[in-house]
């Protein structure tokens, strides 16, 4: 008899740690404060065109306006809280996040949101190999650091003026390339990608390397392939702004709670 009281009571009390474990997690993504009316104003809510939906986002669908697919934006409120909360987590442990954005009109915002969250980040190309072949590319981003310090420290002097043109020459062309993870020593926890279609690449490395995924979605693209989507226009620079915004708020407020992270 008391064995098995034992048992009912272990039983119990696992019970209520599962029932418990949703509603700790909900308080916490209720912490961000995301509106509609303001992501309709940014239009979040704009897809493409009817003909270019993807299957496994019509649950994302609402409706449609003028042959446009309409995001349902209660979902992308709580997609984007669930996304939010673990890029919390994130920053609180000091782990990185590497910001992927390489549409041209989406790099200036990119490349300020990653100095501000003091991210790295890819604004122009994605190079093949950065997270599959992750120690060639950690090599050539240590050639371009020690390109960039020669330089600084008068090295290019000693070079005719052919040479140090060369220099400089090959210096600007990994600048483009490396700059943004110049300080990236290993693999990053996860990886934040503004445009799916444009960054595929980006998406395939790290599923395959076994990186987390949180991305914007829109109606053309495949949810599933990311751990954490969030349905959205990701063509309007308002509205991936708005979204990126929220990722600085929530980090920054992070580090201002958890100081020594990195």
């Amino acid at each position: 008899m008391v064995i098995q009281k034992k048992e009912k009571t272990s039983l119990t009390s696992r019970q209520a740690k599962e029932k418990k474990e949703p509603k700790e997690k909900k308080v916490k993504e209720d912490k961000f404060e995301i509106k509609i009316e303001e992501m309709t104003e940014k239009g979040v809510h704009l897809g493409h065109k009817i003909s270019k939906l993807h299957p496994k986002m019509a649950d994302f669908v609402v409706g449609i306006r003028n042959t446009v697919h309409i995001i349902d934006l209660k979902k992308t409120a709580t997609c984007l809280k669930k996304a939010l909360n673990f890029i919390s987590e994130l920053s609180e442990k000091g782990e990185k996040m590497l910001l992927v954005g390489t549409k041209p009109p989406l790099r200036d915002l990119v490349e300020e949101t990653a100095r501000d969250c003091n991210l790295p980040y890819v604004s122009c190309r994605w190079l093949g190999g950065t997270f599959s072949n992750f120690k060639v590319i950690s090599k050539r981003a240590k050639y371009y650091n020690d390109l960039k310090k020669e330089k600084t420290e008068g090295g290019f002097d000693k070079f005719s003026k052919k040479e140090r043109q060369q220099k400089e020459k090959e210096l600007k062309e990994l600048e483009k390339k490396f700059e943004g993870i110049k300080d990236l020593q290993e693999l990053p926890k996860a990886v934040f990608i503004c445009d799916v279609k444009t960054d595929k690449l980006a998406l395939k490395e790290a599923v395959m390397k076994g990186v987390k995924v949180i991305a914007i979605v829109d109606t053309n693209v495949d949810p599933s392939l990311v751990d954490y989507p969030i349905p959205a226009n990701d063509d309007a620079i308002s509205s991936v702004k708005y979204i990126l915004e929220k990722v600085k708020e929530v980090i920054k407020k992070s580090k201002i709670q958890n100081p020594n992270a990195k």
